[in-house]
């Protein structure tokens, strides 16, 4: 330990950005070549090119200055023994950050899932009308932890850096019961303790029976939805995709256009709907070959690529709430009981009477003869 000095971060920043002159910083304690005030008291001697300044303890730290802490640590090496790659753990959460949700209201579907299990790592995002699943090998203990996806958005960039990683499970420190996820690289360690709460059980609500697939160039279909999006209303938009027959036709749903890709299709043909936005996002999260996996036009859907999963849930249609609406037509009329008005008094008596005398009436009227059957109309030429 050399020296622990605390000053704060954005205006640290700032100082660092106003240097001029060389891009080396230099960052030491203050040694005796200072002045008795810049030695006796804690402070951090910056040298930048013809720059030099002395940051005392506590500098740029107020009153309102928020507790949240980075520790800097300077070391000879960090030695780290990699269980992942870090190049692949960047890009699973990538493919997996955009799936969860940003409502306040949902503080369990803002986390991604780490979990381990029989030697392989699974990152899971959901936001309630998608599911992300991604799997990665590897090397390490088993469990689980929800990290808020504001704590690891910054890391994806920085982990395409970093030449070594290694992820492990521990339990807090501070006494709490849960989980903290530690990264390790040769730079960064971080520490993140896990959110409370349980992730819904997702392997349940990934669909397994499918009538159709189908198999194409993700690159080919983000062009189609592109040439979609400028010709919709709005900014958000629907595109109908209808399957079969070895393409799959994209089009918006109010005829404006449509664009056909050639496609693998297999199963009977089917034709769903889909946000527009839901779609691009997962053609870029699975990239490359995608096969899609469908039951019929209002199940969840399913996105396959090598080692990851998605699910969407379409976008209801007339067509595909057809047979629910045909089921409850032929419903009787008096499956839907409405409540009675009450009768004033003295009605109910004159209501009675009427209904007898036009009971009376119709019994006294004759029926009419019977003269066989009634012929049908015939067209003559």
């Amino acid at each position: 330990m050399l020296l622990d000095c605390t000053i704060g971060r954005k205006g640290f920043l700032t100082y660092l950005k106003s240097l001029g002159g060389s891009n080396i910083v230099k960052i030491v304690p203050s040694n005796g070549d200072a002045s008795g005030s810049r030695v006796a008291d804690k402070r951090l001697k910056v040298v930048c090119g013809a720059n030099t300044s002395y940051l005392e303890n506590m500098a740029w730290v107020g009153e309102k200055t928020p507790l949240t802490l980075c520790d800097i640590r300077v070391s000879p090496s960090n030695s780290v023994s990699p269980n992942l790659g870090a190049l692949e753990l960047s890009d699973a959460l990538t493919r997996v950050l955009p799936f969860t949700a940003n409502e306040d209201t949902r503080p369990i579907l803002q986390c991604v899932l780490f979990k381990v299990q029989d030697g392989k790592l699974y990152l899971v995002g959901a936001d309630g009308y998608r599911l992300a699943v991604m799997k990665l090998d590897f090397d390490g203990d088993e469990g689980q932890v929800l990290v808020n996806r504001d704590e690891l958005r910054g890391v994806t960039s920085a982990l395409r850096r970093a030449r070594r990683v290694r992820m492990g499970f521990e339990k807090s420190g501070d006494g709490l019961e849960g989980m903290s996820l530690l990264l390790d690289t040769e730079l960064i360690r971080y520490d993140w303790r896990g959110c409370a709460g349980n992730f819904p059980d997702y392997e349940k609500l990934i669909p397994a029976d499918f009538a159709s697939r189908v198999s194409f160039d993700t690159n080919e279909a983000l062009k189609a939805v592109s040439s979609l999006k400028v010709i919709a209303d709005s900014r958000t938009y629907a595109i109908d995709l209808i399957i079969g027959d070895g393409k799959v036709i994209m089009a918006n749903t109010d005829d404006k256009g449509e664009t056909e890709i050639t496609a693998d299709t297999t199963g009977e043909p089917v034709k769903v709907r889909l946000d527009g936005g839901y779609l691009a996002d997962a053609l870029r999260a699975c990239g490359g070959m995608v096969e899609l996996k469908l039951s019929d036009a209002k199940s969840p859907m399913l996105f396959t690529a090598p080692d990851y999963e998605l699910v969407v849930m379409p976008m209801l249609t007339p067509e595909s709430q057809k047979p629910q609406d045909e089921t409850k037509a032929e419903e009787p009329a008096e499956a839907v009981e409405t409540p009675a008005e009450p009768v004033p008094e003295g009605e109910a008596e004159k209501i009675q009477a009427v209904a007898e005398a036009e009971a009376i009436t119709k019994a006294d009227k004759p029926k009419p003869k019977k003269h066989g059957k009634v012929k049908e109309p015939v067209a003559v030429a």
